[in-house]
C-alpha cells in the first residue's frame, strides 16, 4: 500500500492512486502558479506558507470526491487550488489575529513582515481564488461565496462568544462547523459537482465533508492538549496559552459547573489566571491531561467522525469510498 495524503492515509487501488497523486502534483503547480505576482515581494509572502507545505487535506478531498464522476473534468484540480487559497489566506488572517509567531514549522507571515502585510498578503490570496473561480461558472462562485460567509460568520461569533443561556459548547460546535467545516464540506462538494456526479452524491459528499471538518478540529484541539510535538508546527498547549477555548477546556468548565467539585473548580481558575507565565501553563496542561474532560472531548471527535462515515452509507462501494472511510479512522487516530 502507498502512503497518500494526510495522517498516512492509505489508497489501495493502483489507478486510484495514481489519479490521486496526479491530481494533488497538479494543485501543487497551480498553487504556485497562482501565488505569483509582478512585484517579487508579493510573490516571496504569498508562497511562504505554500512552501511551508501543509496536508492538502482539502484537495486530497476534491480529488477522492471527483472519483464519483470525472476525474479528470476540467475543473477538478483548480476547485481544489481555489478551496486550498482559501484556506491558506485564512491562516495569515488566523496567524494576525492569534498573533501567532510559527506556522507549519517556520515563522509566521505576521512575524516576519508584519500584521499589515500578512492581512495583505490573505487578502492577496483571497483574490487570486476568485479570479479562478470566475472561470468555474456562476454556480462555484455562489457555493464558494456561501462557504466564505458561513467561515467568516464562524470566526466573528467565536470572537463575540455565547449568548446569554446559550450553551458555551453548542455554540462552539456551531464556530466550528463554520470555521473549519464549510471549506471542508466546499471541498467535497467541488470534486464532485466539478467531475459531474449526480446531484445526490453531491449533496452526500457534502454533509460527509462538513462532519469530517468538525472531527478534524476537534482532534486538533485534543492534540494541543495531548500531544507532545503538534502536527502543524505548533507547541503543545499554544491554545491554551492565548486563551482560546476549545472543546477540553469548555468540557471542564461543563462539568465544573454542574458537578461542583473543588479540583475542577480549582483547574478552573488557573486556566483564567495568566498562562504566559510559564510554570503556571505547564500546571494547566497537565491538569487537562489528566482530566476526564480531555476523553470526553475524545469522544466528541469520535462521534463526528462516525457521523461523517455514516453520511458515506448512500454511495456505491468502491476504492474513494473506502478511503473516504478510513480518512474518518485516520482522524479518530489523530486524537487518540
Amino acid at each position: 500500500m502507498t502512503v497518500v495524503g494526510p495522517f498516512g492515509l492509505s489508497v489501495r487501488d493502483q489507478a486510484l492512486e495514481a489519479d490521486v497523486q496526479a491530481g494533488l502534483a497538479a494543485v501543487e503547480e497551480g498553487l504556485l502558479e497562482a501565488t505569483k505576482s509582478e512585484v517579487p515581494f508579493i510573490t516571496e509572502a504569498a508562497q511562504h506558507l505554500v512552501r511551508a507545505g501543509g496536508k492538502r487535506f482539502r484537495p486530497l478531498l476534491v480529488m477522492l470526491a471527483a472519483q464519483f464522476g470525472d476525474p479528470y473534468a476540467p475543473g477538478v484540480v483548480p476547485s481544489a487550488v481555489v478551496v486550498e487559497l482559501t484556506h491558506l489566506a485564512t491562516l495569515y488572517h488566523d496567524d494576525v489575529m492569534d498573533e501567532a509567531a510559527v506556522r507549519r514549522g517556520v515563522d509566521s507571515a505576521n512575524t516576519r513582515w508584519g500584521n499589515s502585510v500578512a492581512v495583505l498578503t490573505g487578502d492577496f490570496l483571497f483574490a487570486r481564488a476568485s479570479h479562478i473561480l470566475a472561470d468555474l461558472g456562476p454556480e462555484a462562485v455562489r457555493v464558494q461565496a456561501e462557504a466564505f460567509e458561513r467561515l467568516v460568520t464562524g470566526q466573528i461569533l467565536e470572537t463575540a462568544g455565547p449568548q446569554d443561556g446559550r450553551d458555551p459548547v453548542d455554540h462552539y460546535l456551531d464556530v466550528l462547523g463554520g470555521k473549519t467545516g464549510s471549506l471542508v464540506a466546499v471541498s467535497c462538494r467541488f470534486g464532485a459537482m466539478m467531475s459531474g456526479a449526480d446531484e445526490t452524491v453531491v449533496d452526500v459528499l457534502t454533509q460527509y465533508g462538513e462532519r469530517l471538518g468538525v472531527a478534524f478540529q476537534l482532534a486538533d484541539d485534543v492534540l494541543d492538549i495531548a500531544s507532545d510535538s503538534h502536527e502543524s508546527g505548533k507547541t503543545p498547549g499554544t491554545d491554551l496559552r492565548e486563551g482560546i477555548p476549545t472543546l477540553p477546556v469548555l468540557r471542564l468548565r461543563e462539568r465544573a459547573a454542574r458537578l461542583g467539585l473543588a479540583e475542577d473548580l480549582a483547574l478552573c481558575e488557573l486556566l483564567d489566571s495568566d498562562l504566559t507565565d510559564d510554570a503556571r501553563h505547564a500546571e494547566a496542561l497537565a491538569g487537562l491531561r489528566a482530566h476526564p474532560a480531555l476523553e470526553q472531548a475524545r469522544r466528541d471527535t469520535v462521534r463526528y467522525a462516525e457521523d461523517a462515515r455514516s453520511a458515506l452509507a448512500p454511495l456505491p462501494e468502491c476504492d474513494a469510498k473506502l478511503s473516504l472511510m478510513e480518512m474518518c479512522d485516520a482522524v479518530v487516530h489523530r486524537a487518540g
